[in-house]
C-alpha cells in the first residue's frame, strides 16, 4: 500500500527547488534592461530575455528604455518685464545608461521633473513676453540645451522640451487685444493710403495723356454723357466743350 506520509519530505524539497527557481527565473522585454546588484554591489546590466539571478542574494531594478512623457505642471513665472504669467510645459526624455540612471540619482523620474520645472522658471524669467509669445521654438530649444546638459552625467536624455500653454492675466489679455486693434487699424490706413497714391498716379497719367490728345479729352466726355445718359432717368445738363462745336461754327462763317 502507497504511504504517502514517507514521501512528504521530498515533496516539500521539490516544492521547495521549484519556488527556487521560479524566483530565479527573469524575462525582460525588448524596452526595458535590468541593473543587477550582487551583496549591495553592481553586478552589471541584464536583459533583453530570459536570464536567472540568485535569490536572496541579487536585487533587480527594472529601467525602462522607451521615452517618458512628463508633463510639467503650470509655473508661476515673472517675465524681464515684470509680467506674471502661468506657464505649463511638457518635455520628452528617455533613459540612455540605465547603471548611471540607478546608481547616480536617486530617483530620475522625480530628479528630471524638479529639474525641469526650475529650469523653465528660470529662462523664461530673463525674456520679455513679447518674445515668450513670438519665439516659443528658440525658448524651446534653449529649455531642451540646459536640460540635456545637466541630465546627461544621470545617464537621461532630453529629446525635446515643448511649452504648452501661457496663462496670461485679464489685464494683459484686454491690452494685447488693444494692441492687435491698433496694429490692425494701422496697417488699413497705411494700405488705404497705398491705393490712394497709386490712384492718384493713374490719374496724373491719364491727365497727361488727355491734355497731349484733346480728341481723347473730347470721346471720353461723351462717353461720359452716354453712361449718366443710360443710368439716369433725370435731365441733367451738361456745358459743352467749345471744341465740340468749333468746327460748325468755322464752317458757318465760311
Amino acid at each position: 500500500m502507497f504511504d504517502l506520509v514517507n514521501y512528504i519530505p521530498v515533496l516539500f524539497v521539490a516544492v521547495l527547488f521549484i519556488m527556487f527557481v521560479a524566483s530565479a527565473v527573469r524575462i525582460l522585454p525588448e524596452y526595458e534592461r535590468g541593473v543587477l546588484f550582487r551583496l549591495g554591489r553592481l553586478a552589471g546590466i541584464r536583459g533583453p530575455g530570459l536570464f536567472f539571478i540568485i535569490p536572496g542574494i541579487d536585487r533587480l531594478v527594472r529601467v525602462t528604455l522607451r521615452t517618458v512623457v512628463m508633463d510639467v505642471p503650470a509655473q508661476d513665472v515673472i517675465t524681464h518685464d515684470n509680467v506674471t504669467v502661468k506657464v505649463s510645459a511638457v518635455i520628452y526624455f528617455r533613459v540612455m545608461e540605465p547603471q548611471k540612471a540607478i546608481v547616480d540619482v536617486e530617483n530620475y523620474l522625480y530628479a528630471t521633473s524638479q529639474l525641469s520645472q526650475t529650469t523653465l522658471r528660470s529662462v523664461l524669467g530673463q525674456v520679455d513676453l513679447d518674445e515668450l509669445l513670438a519665439n516659443r521654438e528658440k525658448i524651446n530649444k534653449e529649455l531642451q540645451e540646459i536640460l540635456d546638459r545637466h541630465t546627461g552625467p544621470w545617464g537621461v536624455k532630453v529629446a525635446n522640451v515643448e511649452v504648452k500653454n501661457i496663462d496670461l492675466p485679464q489685464e494683459m489679455q484686454r491690452a494685447i487685444a488693444k494692441q492687435a486693434e491698433a496694429e490692425r487699424e494701422r496697417r488699413a490706413k497705411i494700405i488705404h493710403a497705398e491705393g490712394e497714391l497709386q490712384a492718384s498716379e493713374k490719374l496724373a497719367q491719364a491727365a497727361t495723356i488727355l491734355a497731349a490728345e484733346p480728341t481723347a479729352l473730347q470721346l471720353r466726355y461723351l462717353q461720359t454723357l452716354t453712361e449718366i445718359a443710360a443710368e439716369k432717368n433725370s435731365t441733367t445738363i451738361f456745358p459743352v466743350p467749345i471744341d465740340l462745336i468749333k468746327m460748325f461754327l468755322e464752317r458757318r462763317d465760311s
